[in-house]
């Protein structure tokens, strides 16, 4: 059975170590598991009824009235909220981990789509769902949730980004191109997919051969492209230095390569020009952007 540490439900929830410990000194709905040497865990039942009782609490209802609540009350009240329109992404996000512990994907379509309306498309992976990517990456490293459930919700956020590059309209025959793709040893391809999505709605033809590929294959494809840029995401430590697998990649092809991942893995200097670093594709719009300007 899985269970979860004080500091996890406090990361999951929102709830402070403090408010957990008086809520369960004076109501009945949570009696956290402790061990022989007096340590709390909680079970994934009590982790999904804190994070419904933080959503209420948050929007104003009193934990002494909830204590005397059913559970199936408590449950409409948590839906009312997350399919009202709000400006509190703690509950949208708090609502896509139970979504996912639950594996529900109706639940999950409502969170996001109101989170489209209120926000924008791309507001909503920024600010919900790359946070809580953050939080389901902390559950999987400690083995707090199961593959099914990761590779679930996962699905339903690509599902989510490749319906909308496909309802983007198709770019001009004459558009600039960029070449988006992961390396090998590069499974994470969401904020590619992100990045295809920014790139198509600036009016660019994009080439997207996806994750996990092999150096020598996008050396191949690039005479038949002819990209104006290029761009992948690095995530993943690997044994060769980043900076020799960016050198063997542009060393015979004149094509600017942007990158965008984790900054510990960059330990070189940029003195390539061909090559500029990104700390989010969300600054693949200003790069897109800055290349018009400067080639027309």
């Amino acid at each position: 059975m899985i269970s979860y540490s004080m500091s996890q439900v406090e990361i999951l929830t929102g709830i402070n170590a403090h408010t957990l410990r008086a809520w369960e000194r004076r109501y009945t709905f949570l009696v956290p598991e402790r061990s022989e040497s007096n340590i709390r865990s909680y079970s994934d039942e009590q982790l999904k009824t804190l994070l419904n009782m933080g959503i209420l609490v948050r929007n104003g209802y009193r934990i002494s009235k909830l204590d005397k609540m059913k559970s199936s009350e408590i449950h409409q009240l948590v839906q009312e909220i997350l399919t009202s329109h709000s400006e509190e992404n703690t509950d949208r996000i708090n609502g896509l981990v139970l979504s996912m512990l639950e594996m529900d994907e109706h639940a999950f379509n409502k969170i996001f789509s109101i989170a489209v309306i209120d926000l924008g498309f791309i507001s909503t992976i920024t600010e919900v769902i790359y946070p809580f990517l953050n939080l389901v990456g902390g559950l999987w490293t400690t083995n707090k949730i199961v593959p099914a459930q990761e590779h679930f919700i996962s699905n339903l956020i690509r599902q989510k980004i490749s319906a909308a590059i496909d309802g983007l309209p198709s770019p001009s025959e004459n558009a600039d191109r960029i070449l988006l793709f992961l390396l090998e040893g590069e499974s994470h391809e969401l904020g590619l997919l992100l990045s295809y999505f920014i790139a198509k709605k600036l009016g660019w033809k994009v080439y997207y051969l996806g994750q996990n590929v092999p150096l020598i294959n996008i050396k191949e494809v690039l005479p038949t492209i002819q990209p104006d840029l290029m761009m992948t995401m690095i995530i993943t430590p690997r044994s060769q230095n980043v900076n020799e697998i960016v050198n063997d990649l542009i060393k015979d092809f004149d094509v600017p390569l942007l990158i965008t991942g984790s900054p510990l893995l960059f330990d070189f200097e940029l003195e390539m020009e061909k090559v500029r670093l990104l700390s989010s594709p969300l600054d693949l719009e200003k790069e897109l952007n800055s290349y018009k300007e400067l080639v027309s």
